[in-house]
């Protein structure tokens, strides 16, 4: 893996973010949710996110999330993610990037 800079880590827009709202993605090609997060200054912004096998849309909303939002958008069948919804492969499924304590939405990752 090659080394990077602080200045290319500071190019990342990591930031907290809470979800207000999911919906079912029946398009999609493996299963997943639409998902929207409240950014703060940074504004509501949506994705897609394959996190159904672990998360029901009730556990979801109000979870304060880690998100990257400086990426392209990105067109997934008929919807268009506007940020990264961080989190871990497990064997399980993608486990969700939380914060320990509530910070302001928008809070950029340090």
């Amino acid at each position: 893996m090659e080394d990077i800079s602080w200045a290319d880590f500071e190019k990342v827009l990591i930031a907290a973010g809470t979800i207000v709202r999911v919906e079912p993605f029946p398009e999609a090609r493996k299963p997943a949710w639409k998902v929207w997060a409240d950014f703060g200054p940074y504004g509501e912004r949506k994705t897609s996110a394959q996190i159904v096998s672990l998360y029901a849309p009730e556990q979801l909303v109000g979870k304060q999330i880690v998100g990257v939002l400086n990426f392209p958008e990105k067109q997934i069948g008929p919807f268009r993610s506007q940020f990264l919804l961080t989190g871990f492969h497990t064997d399980a499924g993608v486990v969700l990037t939380t914060v320990d304590r509530a910070v302001p939405n928008g809070a950029r990752m340090a």
